[in-house]
């Protein structure tokens, strides 16, 4: 078990698992979490908020630093200078007291006027620390204490009744004020002895203090303890001022740069701000939309060279706008001037066809290739017409309740010939059920026709699989899979085939005619429907198309009950293909999103099973 399991097993109740734990700490996580995701969400989309925090969070970090280092500063300024002048203090009183005793024993003490070794100690004794302490009212403490090493017991009687108890100048507990290892310390050292300690008043409170103590004798020679409190009251008091200055003064400057902070990011922000809305302006089609530039600082640069680049993409884009209506009207206008031309030529044709029997064998199969490029000339001149339609959004949807398997049937049989001239064998699956959706039924087909022929053109003569399925659900989706086993898409084709006349492999010879317009048009024909087309394929594995329709028409389009990627497109192969597969080339491509896409038309070349590249 490791230390993290251990210390879980710890935190859970008896008798409780990890597992049904579990779920009460995702529970809490989610509810923890759901109050901080808008902040979060403002913390990251917003770089004013991050830099004044930021201001804000190292300004305080600094103040407190700084208000540390000073606060120590003055501390131990005051604790030295106490410490000096307690000292200088003590020293002054504790000499006084020895020329006091000396004196005493040696002649007459100027303090009461008797002889010094008549007066009682514990007399003299008093009228010592009330003289001492006289002149430090407020500022230190005089205490006597007996010493152990004094042949009378220090609070006993003497014969004029004096106590000789302990003696102190204020209202304090003498000897609960002097620690016992400083008592103890200068009975083994006559020397002067510095420490600090705690004063302990009559109430019950506490004041510290520094304590100055030496071992003196008395007017009979009997040694005693002298000691000096002297109260840290005024340098609390200094300190605390300190103190509150600095917090003031520290809480008025992170305050004044979190202020400078935020004016200095809102004038660089508000114009990267108004140049983001400007851009989604641009984008949305607003293209008259422009800076407001002011001074000229680097900021007004940026906003002058914004509306400079603003100004030439809108004069590209009505450029290319221009461009491409002209090509469309010029397009729109030869497909619509060559149909009468077509027409007469297309009758002298049909009369020369039939009369071919008539002529040596040389013109008649020259009659019978007229008859093919006029097929051919007039389905490219059907799609220009088409697709311009498309541009000019003149298109209009003819929706109806239709059985897609009738659709796909009618589709396979005009595709059969030229099934049978590949040698490719045409698949059906799932048609057990009836797959009607509200559709054009002439749309549909010649999106499924473009499909078809695509997949037995580049199916190599393998089979081609046209798979049908509905989504369940009174709304689900009703969709078509047309799979080849063929060379398949390279890597980014799959994104490019539905461009209008892109071709893999431009050289390729082109065998049922065609444009390059077939699934830009049936991608067309999807968006008309609110639907998808999307393609996958990788090199040697294939391809597959899938069409995704709603089952009404204007009715919402959920997923397709077809997967795009086909189950048996492993990384071996498909079924059939010679050699390991290379990268994929799979991806999807919305009719819904896509643009004026073009080009996987029905041409392809005649001998695919030698060509590496695959043309649309």
């Amino acid at each position: 078990m490791t230390e993290w399991s251990r210390r879980t097993a710890l935190l859970l109740p008896e008798g409780a698992t990890g597992s049904r734990a579990q779920p009460a700490i995702r529970i809490f996580g989610r509810w923890a979490r759901g109050p901080l995701l808008p902040v979060l969400r403002l913390w990251r989309r917003n770089i004013q908020l991050r830099v004044v925090v930021s201001t804000l969070l190292l300004s305080l970090a600094v103040v407190l630093v700084l208000g540390v280092v000073v606060i120590g500063q003055v501390r131990n300024g005051l604790l030295e200078a106490k410490r000096q002048t307690a000292i200088s203090q003590a020293d002054g009183g504790f000499a006084v007291a020895a020329d006091r005793a000396d004196r005493a024993v040696t002649g007459t003490d100027p303090g009461d006027g008797t002889p010094g070794r008549a007066t009682d100690p514990g007399v003299w004794l008093t009228g010592m620390v009330e003289q001492l302490a006289s002149g430090g009212q407020g500022v230190y403490s005089v205490v006597a204490l007996p010493s152990q090493l004094s042949g009378q017991p220090f609070g006993g009687e003497t014969a004029g009744g004096a106590p000789r108890g302990p003696r102190s100048s204020a209202d304090i507990r003498p000897e609960e004020s002097v620690p016992q290892d400083m008592r103890d310390a200068l009975d083994g050292n006559a020397g002067t002895h510095r420490r600090y300690g705690t004063i302990v008043r009559p109430d019950g409170s506490t004041q510290t203090a520094l304590i100055v103590g030496r071992r003196l004798t008395d007017n009979h020679g009997n040694p005693y303890q002298l000691y000096y409190l002297f109260p840290f009251t005024q340098e609390e008091k200094s300190l605390a001022l300190v103190k509150g200055t600095i917090t003031t003064a520290g809480v008025f400057l992170v305050a004044l740069l979190g202020a400078i902070a935020w004016l200095v990011v809102r004038q660089a922000v508000t114009p990267v701000r108004m140049a983001a809305r400007i851009a989604e302006r641009l984008a949305a089609g607003r293209l008259q939309e422009r800076m407001k530039v002011s001074g000229e600082d680097d900021i007004a640069r940026l906003g002058e060279s914004f509306n400079k680049m603003a100004r030439s993409l809108q004069a590209k884009i009505h450029q290319l706008e221009e461009l491409s209506r002209m090509q469309r009207r010029f397009v729109s206008d030869v497909s619509h001037e060559l149909r009468t031309p077509l027409t007469t030529v297309r009758m002298a044709a049909d009369v020369i066809h039939e009369s071919k029997s008539d002529f040596d064998p040389m013109t008649a199969r020259s009659a019978e290739l007229l008859i093919d490029q006029l097929d051919r000339f007039e389905a490219m001149l059907a799609e220009l017409l088409e697709i311009s339609r498309f541009d000019a959004g003149a298109a209009a949807l003819e929706a109806e309740p239709t059985d897609l398997r009738d659709s796909v049937r009618r589709v396979l049989e005009a595709a059969e010939p030229l099934a049978g001239r590949k040698g490719t064998r045409l698949v059906v699956r799932g048609d057990e059920r009836p797959v009607v959706a509200e559709v054009d039924p002439r749309r549909v087909e010649r999106v499924l026709r473009n499909l078809v022929v695509n997949a037995i053109e580049h199916g190599e003569g393998r089979d081609v699989v046209v798979r049908l399925a509905v989504a369940p659900g009174e709304d689900g989706a009703v969709a078509v899979a047309v799979r080849d086993h063929g060379i398949g898409l390279g890597p980014g084709e799959a994104e490019r085939v539905f461009n209008r006349f892109w071709r893999a492999d431009p050289a390729r010879a082109r065998t049922t005619g065609g444009t390059g317009l077939g699934l830009s048009i049936a991608l067309e024909d999807t968006r008309l429907h609110g639907g998808r087309l999307e393609a996958w394929g990788a090199p040697g594995r294939g391809a597959q198309f899938r069409l995704t329709l709603p089952r009404t028409a204007d009715g919402p389009l959920g997923g397709s009950p077809i997967e795009l990627e086909p189950a048996d497109a492993g990384p071996g192969g498909a079924p059939g293909a010679a050699g390991a597969a290379a990268g994929s080339g799979a991806t999807a491509l919305s009719a819904r999103e896509a643009g004026h896409g073009s080009g996987h038309g029905p041409e392809r070349g005649a001998d695919s099973r030698e060509e590496a590249g695959r043309g649309w």
